[in-house]
Formats: structure tokens, sequence, C-alpha cells
């Protein structure tokens, strides 16, 4: 997550769904679903499909259909994965306005009626700025913007575990920003 501060706005901007990681898993998913798609067609067809192996062996009942199945069901997840990455869902923005006294939260999500997802929280319903921080076998670093009705609403996406020292400036920068309570958890 980047800071940005210009004319009293503090934002943090931080990316979706576009990441290294997910571009890899749909890619693999996708031409694995593909290759079982296709090698359940050559099983019915009783022709080779795929250059680089032979399917000529495998019936097309049983294996063939549970082949199709497969296939069908990863290029569907591929493609889901594919346009998650396309419309990078879950990507947005915190700004922190002292000139509005205003907290606001700005999310994109999938296309239709609720495509962008906007938050406005007064200074005055923030209580404090929490830090969550779990080690263990799954790590968790968040940061939440705690309000008065004792609502806590999370400030940072969900990426890979951030470095401490990291999230601790973070919360630092926008507690001082807010002029509200650090807390950890």
């Amino acid at each position: 997550m980047s800071y940005v501060e210009e004319n009293s706005v503090l934002k943090s901007y931080f990316d979706g769904s576009r990441r290294l990681s997910n571009i890899f898993w749909a890619i693999s998913v996708s031409l694995g679903g593909l290759g079982f798609f296709i090698t359940g067609l050559s099983s019915f067809f009783k022709a080779n499909l795929l250059v680089f192996s032979d399917s000529s062996e495998i019936s097309f009942i049983p294996q063939g259909i549970v082949l199709l199945f497969y296939g069908t069901v990863g290029s569907i997840l591929g493609i889901f994965l594919i346009l998650t990455i396309w419309w990078n869902v879950g990507s947005g923005y915190n700004e922190y306005n002292r000139a509005s006294q205003e907290v606001l939260l700005y999310r994109r999500g999938f296309p239709g009626k609720n495509r962008e997802l906007t938050f406005t929280f007064p200074f005055e319903e923030v209580k404090s700025i929490k830090m969550r921080i779990k080690e263990g076998l799954n790590p968790k670093r968040q940061l939440l913007l705690c309000l008065v009705d004792s609502r806590e609403i999370p400030l940072t996406g969900i990426e890979q575990p951030t470095a401490l020292s990291k999230i601790e400036d973070e919360a630092i920068t926008i507690a001082k920003y807010l002029n509200v309570f650090l807390e950890t958890e």
C-alpha cells in the first residue's frame, strides 16, 4: 500500500486481484481444463486431438465423460479467474480528508449494479485504528477502522502478509492523521 498526501488528503491505494499469483493460477487452471476437455473429446471421436499425448487407450464411458466434465469445470473456473483479474476485483483506495472531515473507502467489485462500492464515515464516528496481528501457520496482518458503534471496517486488502514494521508504520500514520488511538489485537 502506498500513501500520498496532498491538499489535506491522505490516500492509500492497493491492488486487487491483479497479482502474479492469481495470473499464474488462472493460466494453469485454464490450460489444465482445456487439456482435460480435449482429451475427453479425443476419447469420444476416437482420434488424437492432442499432439503431445496419446489418448487412444481411453474409453469414452466412463473415463471420457469424466474428463469432459472436469475439463468443462476447469475451463469455467479459469474463465472466472481471468475475468476477475481483468476487472481487477478488490482494488481501490482509502481516503482520509481533513477538509471534509471524512474517511472514504472505495472498492471495485464485479460488474453490475454494485460495481463500485463507496463508504463514507465522518471523523466523529472513528474511535481508533486497530492492528490485528496473528502469527502462526497462516499469518494475518490487518488494519481496521474501529467506529464508535463497535463496527470494525478493514482498511487493508487480502494480500501476502506485509512486514510487521510496514503495517505498524501505516497504522501510526493513519492514527496520527485522524488524531485517534492505536489499538493492537
